[in-house]
């Protein structure tokens, strides 16, 4: 990537990454057993190995921040696609490119993006001549339209790096050397080699302390690593078969490292997954500890998972948006109508209004003499309240972040669905919360309180939906659990619990597949049993193969097109309670 330009201004380094890439890499369908360690600076390329998923310590190849992030997300995504490793580098990456976008379209606008950015770095063609002119058209072709297959390749040596592809050669993992061997005849695997050659080799003149980042493996001790969150926690909090559920003591628990002669865990750094950051949600209290249905033993957990009531981070008073105030109004006027009419009370002794039938009744009765006391003599016209309580719960995973094909990410569509909601409700008077959620594994069940029944609706809470971000994981049962502990406390005789999803309930350790769904499905009977009514609004288009046997065949509806979900959501709920 020296043939580019380095905007060091904008340059985005790897550790600002930790917390998103290592989930999306595994949320898209990359290997959960890989860590996730710098490749290089500026101009490395991306590529994994057995054990290892490299990324650029450091991308600056555009001008622009956000464009730098996204290169990471593009690596991400497209590290986890498999590849045939018969195909040459050109084909290959296409091919890969092709299948990441075909399987996650929510990326397609970011990648449109980058490719545009990016060719008026590359060589112009028309100065080119001969193969090379002929390679560089496959290429831009190639990123144009990744779709469309391309005709082999022509020498590909001499061409301009791609960073926007994988390794067009990776370096092979190299044999730890045995004791007493040559220290420096293990050698660090090369950063890169040329699309065409024999492989880069290390140099006399590397200093040691790059070949001992390069040959060791380290972490800090108060940072968990990647792979502590996936495979090794399956076990160690009860995801295998018959696990007892307790903590694994051992090497990882202590802050030891993998390796027998190890350094100490400071001289390096192995990028890990961590969510506790400066700009983290604020938790409101120590937790509450919720149980979990595990189908495979046919019992209920105890005390098994921990939900964190949270206030989301970085929130403000904030009047509704400009964009949506017309939107709103037309809802509100049309929720007004669901607010009972008014019926006229009459004797009442106080009132607005005189009861002239009464008191002409009364002033006859005392003057005939049989008058008794002073009776009511007004009329009042109180408001009638409709009996419910209705609970928003949004999932607010990392799948959030994925755009729709209209450019909107989802996110974007459900902090407009909950603002419209909450606005809606409020012109009709029904009592309501707005909640959202998130996970990772059972001890950090994330339960977002964007407004609860006690509070009004104003400034404040719009700022915290307003607020909103993706977060990580879905487990779902958890969630629903404790809105039906909201909900029961609600004076109400009807109680609605909806649900807003976008995708299978999950989580990083054993709650995927089978254990979540019935999870899942436990906690919304346990809802019915309490009197809550509990209903899915998806816009997971699959979501027809696992929400009937949790919800019920009338328990849940997909939303076909993500971004009407604003107006979906309200006359559903307009349907549902009238």
């Amino acid at each position: 990537m020296n043939a580019y330009p380095v905007h060091a201004e904008a340059a985005v380094p790897l550790s600002a990454m930790e917390t998103l890439l290592p989930v999306l890499f595994r949320a898209l369908g990359g290997d959960p057993a890989l860590k996730l360690k710098p490749a290089g600076g500026h101009g490395a390329h991306a590529w994994q190995d057995e054990a290892t998923l490299y990324l650029p310590e450091s991308i600056a190849l555009f001008a622009d921040a956000d464009l730098n992030r996204q290169l990471y997300v593009w690596l991400a995504a497209l590290s986890a696609e498999p590849v045939d490793s018969h195909l040459d580098w050109l084909e290959r990456n296409r091919a890969a490119a092709a299948a990441c976008l075909a399987r996650q379209p929510g990326l397609a606008n970011e990648y449109r993006e980058l490719v545009a950015a990016f060719l008026p770095l590359r060589p112009d063609p028309e100065s080119l001549e001969g193969d090379a002119r002929l390679v560089e058209l496959a290429v831009r072709a190639a990123l144009l339209n990744p779709e469309q297959g391309q005709p082999a390749s022509a020498n590909l040596s001499g061409l301009a790096p791609v960073p926007l592809w994988l390794h067009p050669n990776p370096p092979r993992p190299q044999a730890k050397p045995e004791a007493g061997a040559n220290k420096q005849s293990g050698g660090a695997a090369p950063a890169e080699a040329p699309a065409d050659g024999p492989r880069a080799k290390k140099t006399d003149n590397e200093t040691g302390e790059e070949k001992k980042v390069a040959l060791t493996d380290f972490k800090f001790e108060a940072k968990p690593r990647w792979e502590d969150y996936l495979n090794d926690h399956r076990d160690s909090q009860g995801g295998g078969e018959g696990g007892s559920g307790e903590e694994e003591k051992g090497p990882r628990a202590t802050g030891a490292i993998d390796g027998d002669d190890a350094p100490p865990a400071t001289s390096g750094m192995t990028y890990g997954f961590a969510w506790h950051t400066e700009n983290d949600d604020t938790p409101l209290g120590p937790g509450i500890k919720l149980p979990e249905w595990d189908c495979r033993k046919n019992v209920l957990l105890p005390d098994y998972c921990l939900l964190k009531p949270m206030l989301p981070a970085g929130a403000s008073r904030q009047p509704l948006p400009e964009r949506l105030r017309s939107l709103a109004r037309y809802i509100q006027r049309q929720f007004q109508a669901l607010t009972p009419e008014r019926s006229r009370k009459n004797g009442e002794f106080n009132g607005p209004d005189i009861d002239l039938d009464r008191v002409i009744r009364f002033f006859v009765e005392r003057h005939s003499g049989h008058a008794i006391g002073e009776p009511g003599l007004y009329q009042a016209w109180p408001q009638r309240e409709r009996s419910l309580a209705c609970l928003l719960l949004a999932d607010l995973s990392l799948s959030t972040e994925n755009r729709l094909p209209t450019g909107h990410k989802i996110i974007d569509v459900i902090r407009d669905s909950l603002t419209l909601f909450a606005e809606a409700l409020t012109a009709s008077g029904d009592r309501f919360g707005l909640y959202g959620f998130s996970s990772i594994q059972r001890e950090e069940v994330r339960y977002l309180v964007l407004k609860d029944f006690a509070e009004r609706y104003d400034d404040e809470t719009r700022g915290r939906v307003l607020a909103l971000r993706p977060g990580y994981y879905t487990r779902m049962g958890a969630a629903i659990r404790q809105s039906t502990a909201v909900l029961a406390e609600q004076p109400a005789e009807r109680r609605l619990l909806l649900i807003v999803s976008d995708g299978k309930p999950s989580d990083l350790d054993h709650y995927d597949g089978r254990y979540a769904v019935e999870d899942t499905r436990e906690a919304v009977r346990e809802a019915r049993a309490a009197g809550v009514t509990p209903f899915c609004v998806t816009v997971d288009q699959e979501a027809s193969a696992y929400l009937p046997h949790i919800f019920g065949s009338n328990g849940f509806v997909v939303v076909q097109q993500a971004d009407t979900l604003p107006h979906v959501l309200t006359r559903l709920y307009a349907q549902m309670t009238r």
